[in-house]
């Protein structure tokens, strides 16, 4: 089943996919409890909407799970090469802002500041079920569905902030892509291979021109190992969105910049569309605006330290 939460002259809907058009679910649908649900409106094609993200996380979990991302990356920001060790320990991730989720279809506003924008491809899990200390087998229950995700990045505000120690924050805090609905998880178990990954191909362009392919059976975590990791200790909960990582061979163009030792292709501009297609899942598209000027904030002040 593929549920979109759409705007439909001028309502907000939750609703079932069926080719290139979308049924209504009952007011009040969640898109997480839409799995048998009978629609109740007349079939309205897909152009006559507007995609939102398919639902509204209350947390975004952004792990990095591909070996070849990190080491193409790490080379870009800070010109180190391979692959930290404590990288193969565990499925590590940062939590990132839900207010920055956009639709399959809305444009991306350059971040305050930025002068070197890029994308990250990548899929996302989604929980369907709350669950603590869960074990990978147990996980997959807790998975209702996935979706594409687009982890907009700022490269230049990430290289400088994270310098202190922390982050990256401002530098990936400006939108997501969820898109372009939610497909959920029955229909992707055919591409689920022998050691549990799900072999989807994806696909990164930029104005039409391929700059990335993968497949996403080269994470070295599945999700389920994911979502255990992150309910060690703690609650993953209905709506919590835990994206995969960015891809390799080209899933962002920092990975491409790190290999080739400049930015080729060169960062992403206002009038750049970024079309990313992740095979069973569908295509998000979104064209790159200008955004605003930063407001200024004041530089650390060197206090006289005092003591009570």
């Amino acid at each position: 089943m593929r549920i979109a939460t759409y705007l439909y002259e001028g309502r907000r809907h939750c609703g079932i996919v069926e080719g290139a058009a979308v049924r209504a679910l009952p007011d009040g649908t969640s898109p997480l409890d839409a799995s048998g649900v009978r629609p109740v409106g007349p079939a309205v094609p897909l152009a006559d909407v507007r995609l939102l993200p398919p639902l509204e996380p209350p947390t975004i979990r952004d792990f990095v799970t591909f070996e070849e991302h990190v080491e193409g990356v790490r080379r870009s920001i800070d010109k180190s090469a391979g692959v930290p060790e404590a990288w193969y320990d565990a499925p590590t991730f940062y939590f990132t802002n839900p207010y920055a989720a956009i639709g399959p279809y809305d444009d991306v506003p350059v971040p305050p500041g930025s002068q070197v924008l890029d994308f990250e491809l990548e899929v996302a899990a989604i929980i369907g079920r709350a669950g603590r200390d869960l074990t990978p087998e147990q996980a997959r229950d807790h998975i209702v569905g996935y979706t594409i995700f687009n982890d907009w990045s700022a490269r230049d505000l990430q290289s400088a902030e994270m310098k202190v120690g922390l982050g990256p924050c401002k530098g990936k805090d400006t939108a997501t892509t969820l898109g372009p609905c939610l497909v959920t998880a029955d229909e992707l178990e055919p591409y689920r291979d022998s050691d549990g990954f799900l072999r989807l191909a994806l696909t990164a362009e930029v104005n039409g021109e391929v700059v990335g392919k993968d497949l996403l059976s080269n994470m070295s975590w599945t999700f389920e190992e994911m979502v255990a990791y992150a309910s060690r200790g703690t609650w993953v909960r209905p709506g919590d969105v835990l994206g995969s990582g960015t891809c390799g061979n080209g899933g962002c163009l920092a990975e491409l910049w790190g290999v080739r030792g400049k930015q080729d292709p060169v960062p992403l501009k206002p009038g750049d569309t970024v079309t990313l297609t992740v095979e069973g899942i569908g295509s998000v598209s979104n064209t790159v605006v200008a955004g605003p000027d930063p407001l200024k904030v004041p530089v650390a002040r060197k206090r006289t330290r005092e003591r009570p």
